[in-house]
């Protein structure tokens, strides 16, 4: 496609890609479908564009004529490379899908139909395909089946053949693929308490993949919920949550229940659920088996909370290598790591340092990340921290016998 130079009209002005499937906004502009469908649904844009003026009508055109076009000139030129464009799938309509859920609920032995096709229609990746499942009540009759734990078995199929999976499985894997918007997030959190408790139990009794899914639907849930939800969130779902960190259910929904617990952890006793639960050990864990940035951050972010209290001080404390790995991530994750565990360790320091801990934080090899940090640090902010914690227990730590020369060169006096 290098080698032939294509038409700019066969262009889309937001892409600037060949268009595929050309369709035609109010003010006669075309744009690929996907384009503009992600353009005014997923960034809730109002105005062209091209000509920024304002869209009173979000009504998209199919631009036969133009397509027609672009695929005779595919044609023409499939010997450059082009590839021939098949034609596009017609839109749905939510007319089309209410009828599905209506007769998915009257008759239950279409329910497998009625999954199968909404299945078919997320994997289309068109913005409006996924508003119109959302606005037609899809997200409810999904909702229902998984509450109903529906344990019709299903044939699906994947790249490797074919599986038979339980109804309530599908409508969950379902349910997460449709990316539901904010607002109707907002809805079921706020109104169906009973769907929140049938996830949990998902996370206690459901399959790997399926509790994945409960993660990252928990985690999509409760970014949205307010302040009264967050605080009465009970210690079942804590307790779950642990325990998909500790039985490694996937990479990402191990980032969803880390992402989960810095969300709730904050508000009200939560950071004692969360210890109660187990949250210190199985996050010492984690760190002391990932090498990867992010989940490393985030781990740090939920210990650092929960070093905020006694117990979670005392949990980290309990585990052999918990000062051990907490200091050895600075300077090798990030720097909202190295900021992460130096207050971690400060927090240690200031409200658990008990003889027997000061001398651990010396072996361990604490003290002399922390000289480091004074001598090499750029951070101002942890250089400080780390200089007010050498200085405070400067008396114990100040041993030759325990600090390298060239460390002890540093120590502030």
């Amino acid at each position: 496609m290098d080698e032939i130079e294509v038409p700019t009209h066969f262009l889309c002005p937001i892409s600037l890609q060949l268009m595929r499937d050309p369709v035609t906004i109010s003010t006669g502009i075309s744009y690929d479908r996907d384009s503009i469908e992600k353009w005014l649904y997923s960034s809730k844009n109002k105005a062209c564009p091209v000509t920024k003026q304002a869209l009173h009508d979000s009504g998209l055109t199919p631009n036969h004529t133009l397509r027609r076009l672009i695929q005779t000139w595919c044609t023409l030129n499939v010997s450059h490379g082009i590839q021939i464009i098949p034609a596009p799938n017609p839109p749905i309509h939510n007319t089309q899908i209410a009828k599905l859920l209506n007769d998915a609920t009257k008759l239950p032995e279409t329910r497998f139909k009625c999954l199968a096709t909404l299945r078919s229609i997320t994997l289309e990746e068109g913005e409006r395909n996924r508003s119109c499942l959302e606005a037609s009540g899809a997200v409810e009759f999904l909702v229902s089946i998984i509450k109903r734990d529906d344990s019709t078995l299903l044939q699906a199929e994947n790249n490797k053949g074919s599986e038979f999976i339980k109804a309530s499985d599908e409508a969950l894997s379902i349910f997460y693929d449709i990316k539901v918007s904010r607002s109707c997030l907002r809805s079921i959190i706020s109104n169906d308490e009973v769907f929140v408790t049938y996830l949990v139990q998902v996370l206690e009794n459901g399959n790997h993949k399926s509790r994945a899914y409960a993660t990252m639907i928990l985690k999509d849930l409760f970014q949205v919920a307010d302040p009264t939800q967050l605080i009465n969130v009970k210690s079942e779902l804590f307790a779950q949550l642990v325990r998909a960190l500790s039985d490694d259910v996937s990479q990402q929904a191990t980032k969803a229940a880390l992402k989960l617990l810095v969300e709730l952890c904050p508000w009200g006793r939560n950071r004692i659920k969360a210890v109660e639960g187990g949250a210190v050990f199985v996050l010492i864990e984690l760190l002391l088996g990932t090498s990867e940035t992010r989940a490393s951050e985030l781990a740090l972010i939920v210990l650092g909370q929960l070093c905020g209290c006694a117990e979670g001080r005392a949990e980290l404390l309990k585990h052999g290598a918990g000062l051990a790995i907490v200091s050895k991530k600075i300077f090798r994750v990030s720097h909202g790591a190295s900021n992460m565990a130096v207050r971690i360790i400060s927090s240690i320091s200031k409200f658990s340092a008990t003889s027997r801990v000061l001398q651990e934080m010396l072996e361990v090899g604490v003290v002399r990340k922390l000289i480091l940090v004074v001598k090499v640090d750029s951070n101002s902010k942890r250089k400080e921290r780390a200089r007010e914690m050498l200085k405070l227990h400067s008396r114990v730590w100040r041993n030759p016998a325990c600090i390298p020369c060239h460390l002890l060169s540093s120590y502030p006096s």
